[in-house]
């Protein structure tokens, strides 16, 4: 019998200024805005991998001291089957070093204000995550 387990990422909502850090993704889903993030590596802790993805794919540094929360993503066949289930944990805070700069699994990185990421196509988890972290933060 095979056994199919979710798989476990993390994510970093950071903001700077008022702005949040947003990657656009060069791997699939290519050209998705999203926060930097990727897997959790075997042996790392969450919040490790957070600290990692943030720097590897922007450069940037910050202190993510807060947990926004748990965010799914179940992804379907055509059958309506699931293919393949994500647990992503995003922590976030205020931005403390580096210029944002696109690099591994990023395509771009931009700060935006949330009126801008309100009118690009975002996952529904992503805006969620954004909104919890700059309640968090009282921005």
């Amino acid at each position: 019998m095979t056994v199919h387990l979710p798989i476990l990422g993390a994510s970093a909502c950071v903001f700077k200024e008022g702005r949040v850090l947003m990657i656009q993704r060069a791997k699939p889903p290519v050209g998705i805005w999203a926060l930097p993030g990727g897997h959790v590596e075997f042996g790392e802790t969450v919040i490790a991998a957070a600290h990692r993805e943030l720097l590897e794919e922007t450069g940037v540094t910050a202190d993510l001291s807060h947990f926004a929360g748990l965010y799914d993503i179940i992804q379907r066949d055509e059958a309506g089957a699931v293919s393949r289930h994500f647990v992503i944990a995003c922590y976030g805070g205020l931005w403390t070093g580096g210029e944002a700069v696109a690099a591994s699994d990023a395509g771009a990185a931009r700060w935006m204000t949330r009126g801008e990421v309100s009118r690009i196509e975002v996952p529904d988890t992503v805006a969620a995550a954004i909104a919890r972290m700059a309640e968090i933060l009282k921005l």
